[in-house]
């Protein structure tokens, strides 16, 4: 069975706490369960992981890469526009990446605008919220097959 890795970047623990506007109201438990639940009518594995630390991002990345993991998704958070450490971690693997972004990062600060990991992802998701989650999940699941 192909299994794939989400990813949850900085602060994501704070879901259902943090700016209602852009982030909405789910939970991150909401969203694993949103996507452990699409992951069985899809048929496939979805593990998911978060961390506040870039290094351990990383050091997951390193070990999905070890683990032969068939897709990844990340929703790295701020990192997305600035860590060059976690974009050389995902240029590293071998499966499509898929980006995703619950609000519109182009209609936000200006900082947000950039996405270093643009260039090395197979496709970026974004501004359908907690949706964003389960189109990156189908996506990454039609890029491995």
């Amino acid at each position: 069975m192909k299994t794939f890795l989400m990813l949850h970047g900085i602060n994501h623990n704070m879901f259902g706490k943090r700016d209602a506007v852009q982030y909405g109201t789910a939970t991150l438990d909401d969203i694993d369960t949103q996507l452990h639940a699409l992951a069985k009518e899809l048929g496939v594995i979805v593990q998911t992981y978060q961390t506040n630390s870039e290094g351990e991002m990383c050091e997951r990345i390193h070990q999905a890469f070890f683990d032969q993991v068939d897709g990844v998704l990340i929703n790295a958070g701020a990192w997305t526009h600035y860590s060059y450490g976690i974009r050389d971690a995902l240029a590293i693997l071998t499966v499509p990446v898929v980006e995703i972004h619950m609000s519109n990062i182009h209609a936000r600060e200006a900082f947000r605008h950039k996405s270093v990991f643009a260039e090395i992802v197979k496709g970026q998701i974004r501004e359908f919220g907690i949706e964003s989650y389960a189109l990156g999940l189908r996506a990454a699941v039609s890029a491995a097959n």
